[in-house]
């Protein structure tokens, strides 16, 4: 018989409802994450949808704060889900997305630790420990899972396609930068039916206008003070991609010579 941890909870998404900033947590102001204006100590973030999708530019704190939603839901803060700690995390120490939780505090209705913090940086390496380790433990009579037998974004859609039926939280960090733009349409039917089933949370940061464009998320603009409710058409990327598609030749001329 199933634990009770483990039985599916029987709510819809979203579960977890909102994370604030306990500034008596802070140990140095003057320390990274903490010297990111965004994180001021009235910073609070609700989630009122499913899906809520960050946009921004770099440098504003977006994957911090992915980091750091991430180690709240029991991920490890370099990708994975939970109880995986199967990447290099020599380029995680300097973002820091686990000390920010330390300071973080959640509101859950209810906790949800099922799921999987995505990163293309480490997709591979965890894409790597599974495929090894449904060589070494098979299940089922069928054959393996070969996610790396693919292409970088076939895996990827495969790897998520085989999980989204399950109920948690989902956290991408620019699933983008794994997939062509056709795969980019892929993806958003793949969101379409974790929306439909109704239990799975998705928290995604992205700069790709047709990521960014999913219908009933909460989007939201990551300025360098303040997250702010925003529409696609209002953004800086989508604006440059139309300026991109109206004039391609053009545009192109005139950003290489600095106009």
């Amino acid at each position: 018989m199933a634990s009770r941890r483990n039985r599916p909870i029987n709510l819809p998404a979203p579960y977890l409802k909102r994370i604030w900033l306990e500034p008596s947590r802070i140990t140095d102001r003057e320390a990274y994450p903490f010297c990111l204006p965004l994180l001021g100590d009235d910073f609070e973030l609700s989630f009122d949808r499913a899906i809520t999708i960050i946009v921004g530019e770099n440098g504003t704190g977006k994957s911090t704060l992915l980091e750091g939603i991430a180690v709240l839901a029991g991920y490890d803060e370099a990708g994975g889900g939970k109880g995986y700690m199967t990447v290099d995390h020599s380029w995680a120490l300097e973002k820091m997305g686990g000390q920010l939780s330390n300071a973080l505090r959640a509101s859950w209705l209810p906790k949800i630790t099922n799921g999987w913090f995505f990163r293309a940086e480490s997709f591979f390496s965890v894409a790597r420990y599974l495929d090894e380790m449904a060589q070494k433990y098979p299940s089922g009579g069928g054959p393996p899972p070969d996610f790396l037998s693919h292409s970088h974004g076939e895996g990827f859609l495969r790897f998520f396609e085989e999980r989204c039926q399950r109920q948690g939280i989902f956290i991408f960090d620019e699933p983008e930068s794994a997939l062509s733009p056709a795969r980019q349409i892929e993806f958003l039917k793949l969101m379409r039916r974790m929306d439909e089933i109704g239990h799975c949370q998705i928290i995604m940061a992205t700069h790709s206008p047709v990521l960014m464009a999913y219908p009933s998320a909460t989007l939201l603009r990551l300025t360098k003070y303040r997250l702010e409710p925003t529409k696609v058409e209002e953004t800086d990327h989508f604006r440059l991609m139309r300026e991109f598609c109206e004039d391609p030749a053009g545009f192109v001329e005139g950003a290489i010579a600095g106009e």
